[in-house]
């Protein structure tokens, strides 16, 4: 397939003896079919089959007492990838103040470039008074935030929550994956009036008619729309083609596969 340079800004990854169960609980969290097993090796195989620049790579906390083994292990995962894996770390909720900051001055010493909060997975308010001192402190250490948002069967990561974190933190960089919505679609579009939140397209246009998608985008912003895949929910080449089926045109294809990326999270 020729694709053209496409960096992807949201994946999923976890230490091989557990990715098959790991891949599998987030399969039955969504009733959803995984299209792979969520390893740092077969995130490798098919971003090289693709073609891909890069991808940015996650895991979430789910217990507070994960949440430094998992940051040692996008750290190792990012240095044995030789520059090609971007790494965001975690953070849990239950750790003290203190703690969360501490972890985050952690994750700046190891070189990771963000943090990934799954909202519903750690049964977190984005916008829960604990973590406003936190999300200032990541701000401070030009840490950006990824946020899974918007499951319509639960309020934690609703937009709404988002947009009154992204106002009363201005100076945080927020991620708001799934083109801010994961079926809250309209909710979504609140968030177009924060300049500080920047979007993704992953596990969207699944889920959306070409038309739907086009709306959504139009509205939110093409120079704030960054190509995810989600994976191993879903393989990065069905993505991008679906990216393409929406016919947005060259220039707006860019941007979304590569130049968004540049331009926010500051990749080569």
């Amino acid at each position: 397939m020729n694709t053209p340079k496409i960096f992807d800004a949201h994946c999923h990854i976890f230490p091989l003896k557990i990715a098959e169960k790991a891949t599998a609980s987030i399969g039955a969290f969504y009733d959803i079919s995984m299209a792979q097993v969520g390893s740092p090796e077969k995130l490798r195989e098919e971003a090289d089959a693709l073609g891909l620049v890069g991808c940015l790579v996650c895991s979430t906390a789910t217990k507070a007492e994960q949440t430094h083994a998992i940051n040692d292990f996008i750290h190792a995962s990012v240095a044995a990838a030789d520059g090609f894996f971007y790494g965001f770390g975690t953070l849990h909720q239950d750790l003290s103040e203190n703690e969360l900051c501490a972890e985050i001055d952690r994750m700046v010493e190891m070189g990771l470039h963000g943090i990934k909060l799954h909202p519903d997975f750690q049964k977190l308010n984005i916008d829960d008074p604990r973590m406003l001192p936190v999300y200032h402190y990541a701000a401070e250490k030009d840490l950006p935030i990824l946020f899974h948002m918007g499951d319509d069967r639960y309020d934690y990561s609703s937009p709404a929550r988002l947009f009154r974190v992204a106002n009363e933190v201005p100076a945080l960089l927020c991620m708001a994956a799934h083109l801010g919505g994961y079926h809250a679609w309209e909710e979504a579009r609140m968030l177009k009036t924060c300049e500080n939140v920047i979007f993704d397209c992953s596990s969207s246009l699944e889920m959306l008619s070409p038309e739907e998608a086009r709306t959504q985008m139009d509205i939110l912003g093409y120079d704030r729309i960054l190509f995810g895949s989600d994976f191993p929910m879903w393989h990065p080449a069905d993505v991008v083609e679906l990216v393409q089926k929406l016919n947005l045109g060259s220039e707006r294809e860019e941007k979304i596969f590569y130049q968004n990326a540049k331009r926010w999270l500051h990749i080569q």
